[in-house]
């Protein structure tokens, strides 16, 4: 291992050791702890500067707002965040987004913090909701802070904590395509300084996807630990189980997605489920020091698996009959009429141990305030990724089927050889410093700055090379924001970015890591005596070395250059009344590349100014609801719009683009009693055909036709 890393987990391993030790004896002195005050849970990378005083657009999402809305998904729920797109799932598998225009390497999970830990990195499934308290979408820089991030924002996801109160409920749903859901969550106190929370959920689901079923269990309990009125400990365990066949969706023909049926399955119901299981820790120490500073101290690890057998349609144009040519039309090849496809079998493993701590608190210089944070973090992640295959010869198609009526059963005799076999381990620390000062009442400065020292190692074991690289980079953040009154700031940021890129190309050669440069301005309004608050925000990045999905070298990652994004953010949230809410999200996101590319393996140029896959210009979403008295009972009535533009469907052909939709979701909820109340969701009502995101016109995923949940949550 790294002595860079063994350093900087002795360190938070030492610091917590110490305040745990110091508080022990504070404890054995008193004898009794006859009053413990609850600790307000801090948030790592935040210091005490609140989000809406960030020199960024923030938006926030509950698990109010998740409940409401039937969101029982991770990547569902960020269809409501204003510039966040859906990028390729991996055959359905895992969350994949961009924000702003930029996604990260394709073939790898989306990077997203819970509680400030990695939960993109390895394989984690499809993230459920259940233990979800607040999504933060940090829109903008924040790699001079978190680290190792995507220029476009960041995503933290703050999971339930213990409460000393009982408190807890049971939700059951079913809904059509079969699926039925069981989430439960409950919390008290073992003692006056013990509490303890358990929630989770399990899903067992069809889908309108022929053929495609999904078993899926999650389960998050956790501690907290009150060790003094300064200090707790918190311990959060995450299990996922989760089986679900590889989807890559339908076909295009002749760059028309809605030619076949979204229902029909390529894939071969004979390969089973791919399964998923991961095992996460986290344990999280807080210790408030005298005058007002605190210590926090957390250590993560996680462990994950992928693996199972997948029959995808080919992407090879020579071993693929829907490109077969006139003359072989005509002696009964049938291009249009029948799908090749591979066969793969996958057995992915990762690990990922990750420690931090930090120092937050205010002091002041002359007449000036400063709200400072400083900390250390380390990470050590290997990725063991083995994959075999097999796939049909240039002129045959003996693994095939129908377009429109698929008769499946052929997966019998294949043998299937190495592909893929790769091991991939990286070594991280960083040292990070920010300093929010309050220059006078309306005058803040933010001054950001992080070292991050990065090695990777990759093991190509097919043919016994070894590739490795070791970056260090300095990465700056300013920002200045002016608050003109209580309703009105205006704000300015800049920052510079990093992020190594993992995984190798076709070749085994490793990437140079991403850089980037970043360029906001924005204003929040508040009005209606704080009821309506609005952000606005110009934004602008500049990224190299960025990574796109290798569409001939399928799951393999190629480079595709320097991109650019710049756009418009519009958020909004209102109380219209005391019985009526809105929240309204507009995105314009010009995102495409700045340099000139030929790839000779794909044997295309991309001139400058090519579009980014998956991400559309303009995107909005609108949220209204009413509650109103039913019969002397609570209930509530609303409705979602969500509208995304069209895209680019596949990096190699400019010509193919995903049609723009709009989908209209109905929501409502009645309160039996105080305890039992019953819901109802209706999502894409007017049964539009859509398409989420696409890997190739050959992988594309089809989007969700009408459908309808009802369910029943009992609270005690």
């Amino acid at each position: 291992m790294n002595p860079r890393f063994c350093v900087a987990v002795s360190v938070s391993a030492l610091l917590s050791i110490n305040t745990l030790t110091a508080v022990a004896q504070e404890s054995d002195s008193k004898q009794n702890l006859d009053e413990v005050v609850v600790l307000g849970q801090k948030q790592p990378y935040r210091g005490d500067v609140p989000l809406e005083s960030l020199p960024q657009q923030v938006q926030t999402i509950s698990s109010e707002m998740l409940n409401q809305l039937g969101k029982t998904e991770f990547q569902g729920a960020l269809d409501m965040a204003g510039g966040v797109a859906r990028q390729n799932s991996f055959g359905g598998l895992w969350d994949s987004f961009a924000i702003r225009g930029f996604a990260g390497d394709e073939n790898l999970p989306s990077g997203y913090l819970i509680n400030g830990f990695s939960g993109g990195r390895g394989y984690s499934g499809n993230r459920d909701t259940s233990n979800i308290e607040t999504i933060e979408v940090l829109k903008g820089p924040g790699s001079a802070l978190y680290g190792r991030g995507e220029p476009g924002g960041t995503v933290n996801v703050v999971t339930k904590k213990p409460q000393f109160e009982k408190q807890g409920y049971i939700n059951l749903s079913a809904g059509n395509f079969d699926t039925n859901r069981v989430e439960a969550d409950y919390t008290n106190k073992l003692s006056d300084s013990v509490a303890f929370r358990i929630n989770g959920a399990y899903k067992d689901a069809g889908s309108f996807r022929d053929t495609i079923e999904t078993q899926k269990l999650d389960l998050t309990p956790s501690l907290l630990f009150l060790l003094s009125d300064k200090t707790s400990l918190n311990y959060e365990l995450e299990i996922l189980d989760q089986e679900t066949p590889f989807d890559r969706g339908i076909v295009a023909i002749d760059l028309d997605p809605t030619v076949v049926d979204v229902e029909t399955f390529y894939g071969e119901p004979q390969d089973g489920p791919i399964k998923i299981k991961a095992t996460g820790h986290q344990f999280l120490l807080q210790h408030d020091l005298d005058s007002g500073w605190s210590v926090l101290a957390g250590l993560g690890y996680r462990e994950s698996s992928f693996e199972g057998l997948s029959s995808e349609t080919e992407l090879s144009g020579g071993r693929q009959i829907l490109t077969r040519s006139e003359i072989q039309i005509a002696e009964g090849v049938g291009a249009n009429q029948r799908v090749n496809r591979q066969r793969r079998e996958r057995d992915y493993d990762a690990t990922d141990l990750s420690a931090r701590v930090e120092l937050t608190g205010t002091f002041e210089t002359g007449s000036m305030k400063h709200h400072f944070l400083a900390g250390l973090d380390a990470y050590d992640y290997e990725l063991d990724t083995l994959q075999n295959r097999w796939r049909d010869g240039w002129l045959t198609s003996t693994y095939s089927v129908d377009l429109n009526n698929p008769v499946y059963g052929q997966a019998q005799d294949q043998v299937l050889g190495p592909n893929t076999d790769r091991l991939e381990t990286q070594e991280a620390v960083g040292i990070y410093m920010q300093d929010q000062i309050d220059v006078s009442d309306q005058w803040k400065v933010f001054l950001g700055l992080r070292f991050d020292d990065f090695s990777q190692k990759v093991i190509n074991r097919n043919n016994d090379s070894v590739s490795e690289s070791e970056e260090t980079a300095v990465s700056p953040r300013f920002g200045l924001t002016y608050e003109a009154s209580d309703n009105l700031s205006v704000y300015a940021s800049y920052a510079e970015g990093f992020r190594p890129n993992s995984g190798a190309d076709a070749s085994g050669n490793t990437f140079d890591p991403e850089e980037s440069q970043s360029y906001e301005i924005g204003m929040k309004i508040s009005s209606m005596e704080g009821r309506l608050n609005t952000t606005v925000a110009l934004f602008k990045m500049e990224k190299s070395n960025i990574l796109t999905a290798d569409p001939v070298n399928a799951g393999e990652t190629a480079a595709l250059g320097e991109a650019e994004s710049e756009g418009l953010e519009i958020d909004i949230t209102a109380e219209l009344s005391d019985s009526v809410d809105l929240m309204f999200s507009y995105a314009y996101v010009n995102a495409g590349t700045t340099t000139d590319l030929y790839n000779f393996d794909w044997g295309v140029n991309l001139p400058a100014g090519s579009e980014l896959i998956n991400v559309p210009e303009n995107s909005a979403n609108l949220m209204l609801n009413k509650r109103f008295n039913l019969d002397g009972a609570e209930a509530v009535l609303g409705f979602t719009l969500n509208y995304v533009d069209d895209r680019l469907g596949e990096t190699i052909d400019p010509t193919y683009r995903l049609p723009k939709y709009t989908l209209l979701n109905v929501f409502g909820s009645y309160q039996l009693n105080n305890q039992a109340k019953l819901t109802m969701n209706i999502d894409n009502i007017t049964d539009e055909k859509y398409y989420v995101s696409s890997y190739h016109k050959w992988w594309t995923t089809p989007g969700l036709p009408t459908s309808y949940t009802l369910g029943v949550t009992y609270n005690f």
